[in-house]
């Protein structure tokens, strides 16, 4: 039985068994994707990406803070894979994301400095591991998955505090050494190689996330997301789905972390924590699951009201993050990214009692 036939979505929405909602069809397939959205849509799809090359030229004095911003990008719209697409919920996200940063860090320097190679070796590191665990805790669920998860990260990072001859402990691990990308392009203090690069990679991984969320595999997911029974009824294989979307989302998170350790030269054992992965998720629900851009949006807003609201007081940030994601929680469901939708139902509103009259 095929995808397109197990999945829910793929029947008509009249015909959709009782507990799910219709979902978006594939591109290429019965939907027209990518290639075949509107002229809006497409330029909807571009700003982002004007921004992100725009602000390479204006903003010069902030390319690291931005590199940094595109990183956690890339890490955001991993978890939005597993968290937001396939309902997986985790609190151990950061072990991917520091195994990656780890393995790119320590391949510099013990092996090669070539940071192609060793991004590829990180995303193969992080993704073996998403398998591996995965294979052994996906077939629980609820309150015994998330402590799986969360116990992965801590002996993960006990791990790397005992072995201080290879990760260098709580002193960090230092003495990466970065070659020029492709012979040309060396990473240097002012930040545009690893800027340029960062947006590369995250736009290579959004081209692949993009194609799984709206392919029939994808609708799959949303479908064992509403019910996963409804699913294994019909014959989807469930297990093997989530295994192989959790092996993607943790390959993705191993590529933000090697992103991380190529552009600071720097691994700490800060990136294996559960503090590494709460903010992660923060910044997904700001802006909005289920959206791959709301990544973007939770990113960037995170970073900037970091930034900015430091400068009056070091902890004032929390303050202010804090009431936005519970502001986000009561009244957005869709994040940030709902802002919109949200409004133009206010205004409709508002026109509707004008209308009415007094």
């Amino acid at each position: 039985m095929s995808a397109s036939e197990t999945s829910p979505a793929a029947a008509p929405a009249s015909k959709l068994p009782e507990g799910f909602t219709a979902v978006p069809p594939a591109p290429g397939r019965d939907g027209p994707g990518l290639a075949g959205l509107g002229r809006l849509s497409l330029v909807g799809h571009a700003v982002p990406w004007l921004i992100a090359i725009a602000f390479f030229f204006i903003a010069e004095g902030y390319l690291s803070m931005g590199t940094q911003i595109l990183i956690w990008i890339l890490f955001a719209l991993s978890l939005d894979l597993a968290l937001g697409y396939a309902g997986i919920v985790t609190l151990g996200h950061a072990a991917f994301f520091g195994l990656g940063a780890y393995a790119a860090g320590i391949f510099s320097i013990h092996v090669s400095s070539d940071p192609i190679i060793g991004h590829l070796v990180a995303i193969g590191v992080a993704a073996l591991f998403g398998l591996i665990s995965g294979a052994l805790i996906l077939h629980t669920t609820g309150v015994t998955f998330l402590m799986l998860t969360l116990a992965i990260v801590s002996v993960l990072f006990e791990y790397g505090n005992q072995a201080r001859g290879l990760t260098g402990g709580d002193d960090g691990l230092q003495g990466i050494k970065i070659d020029p990308i492709f012979g040309l392009f060396e990473f240097n203090i002012f930040g545009q190689t690893a800027y340029v690069y960062a947006l590369v990679v995250l736009f290579l991984w959004f081209l692949v996330a993009w194609r799984v969320v709206h392919s029939p595999f994808g609708r799959s997911l949303d479908g064992i997301r509403q019910n996963a029974r409804r699913m294994r009824a019909i014959g989807t294989p469930v297990w093997w789905r989530l295994l192989a979307v959790y092996t993607l989302s943790a390959a993705m998170a191993g590529s933000a972390g090697a992103l991380s350790a190529h552009a600071t030269r720097f691994v700490g054992l800060s990136v294996l924590t559960l503090l590494t992965s709460g903010i992660v998720t923060v910044m997904l629900i700001l802006g909005g699951t289920r959206r791959l851009y709301g990544a973007f949006v939770g990113a960037t807003i995170y970073f900037v009201v970091q930034d900015y609201t430091a400068k009056l007081s070091p902890y004032f940030w929390e303050f202010v993050v804090g009431g936005m994601l519970i502001a986000t929680v009561l009244f957005l469901e869709g994040g940030l990214m709902d802002l919109g939708r949200v409004a133009r139902k206010g205004w409709a509103r508002l026109r509707g009692h004008r209308a009415e009259g007094p």
